[in-house]
């Protein structure tokens, strides 16, 4: 295995969104004997119907929790929304258990979809095969896409869990594991020369920012570039590469905090639901950062689906306004945690 695959011990876990709670990652924490119940059994099989012909899975559906009864047809498989990749552990997790040979292959399959998903500069999109015309062909960080796949890819090239696989596929996934990294490296986005931090979705071709949907415009990302630092920070022995972009990212989180602002949601008689998300003043609230930031000016942007910037929360309409998650802590722990330990443990040197 590349020296790059070790994974630090003070490691900080990148944490999932809310989403990512249901279907197989709710099981992933049990007991081997329980892959091999009846009931540990039955979760895997209706796993294994979910499994699109392509070898991933669907998103926004728990796949856990009954079998699928549809057209398959209709199995669009992706890694958004933590889709493909909690499945691929839960099967691997079952064949260990049980020796079912249906789950063995099924797993192999994913894995399998996962690397040749891989574009050959080391990013992934959001579907594969990846659509020509929409956003979803992008090297897609957003909603911690990339990262998820990279940790996979760790796993499966090093992981004992993953033993059964041949020598190959996980010398590829060690290979890929690697592409990966050296990508995030160059799409971290510089501004007059100085690094930054990462936009959720790279142009494929020439890495640059690019935009999501309407609302999601080419920006720095305050919340899907932590997982990105906690993965560079994962690295044994980091090279000085990784080391100068961890800094800059965390220089970039300090400069790009807002304070003396809380956002909160009232009663607002004159809202379609009668409650508004508004930002109010106070000195004594914790940092906040927003989901986005204008590039070169690092101020926040908000935009409605028309996809015209706006530079205040209260300049957009209603549905996206309390549709969408502009501002929350997301470097926070990294800041107080994780950068310190890794710190210490990597640099050798004092806390920022």
């Amino acid at each position: 295995m590349t020296p790059r695959l070790a994974v630090a011990v003070l490691a900080t876990a990148v944490a999932g969104p809310a989403w990512a709670a249901d279907g197989p990652a709710r099981h992933l924490g049990k007991p081997d004997t329980w892959f091999a119940s009846a009931e540990g059994r039955r979760v895997a099989d209706n796993v294994l119907s979910h499994q699109a012909d392509e070898g991933g899975w669907p998103k926004n559906t728990d796949t856990t929790a009954r079998p699928f009864a549809g057209d398959r047809k209709d199995l669009k498989p992706t890694f958004d929304n933590a889709a493909t990749t909690d499945e691929i552990r839960l099967l691997a997790r079952a064949f260990a258990a049980t020796g079912d040979a249906r789950y063995r292959r099924a797993a192999e399959r994913g894995v399998e979809y996962v690397l040749k998903a891989q574009y050959t500069n080391g990013g992934w999109p959001q579907f594969h095969p990846p659509p020509a015309n929409t956003y979803h062909r992008h090297i897609t960080l957003n909603d911690g896409a990339m990262v998820r796949l990279l940790q996979l890819c760790r796993e499966v090239a090093q992981s004992d869990r993953f033993r059964f696989l041949d020598e190959d596929r996980r010398k590829a996934a060690a290979a890929a594991f690697d592409k990966g990294i050296d990508c995030l490296l160059k799409c971290q986005v510089k501004v007059e020369g100085k690094p930054t931090v990462w936009c959720a979705q790279h142009d494929e071709k020439d890495l640059r920012p690019r935009p999501g949907r309407t609302y999601e415009l080419a920006s720095l990302s305050g919340a899907e570039s932590v997982g990105v630092v906690e993965l560079l920070m994962s690295l044994d022995k980091p090279s000085p590469e990784v080391v100068r972009a961890v800094e800059a990212a965390v220089a970039w989180f300090e400069a790009a905090k807002l304070t003396g602002i809380r956002q909160t949601v009232v009663d607002d008689t004159k809202a379609p639901r009668g409650r508004n998300k508004v930002i109010v003043a106070d000195p004594a609230a914790p940092p906040l950062w927003a989901r986005f930031y204008e590039i070169g000016t690092n101020r926040p942007l908000f935009a409605d689906r028309d996809g015209v910037p706006k530079y205040a929360l209260a300049d957009i309409g209603y549905e996206r306004r309390n549709g969408y998650a502009w501002y929350g802590t997301w470097p926070a722990r990294l800041l107080a945690e994780g950068y310190p330990g890794w710190k210490k443990r990597v640099a050798g040197g004092v806390p920022r």
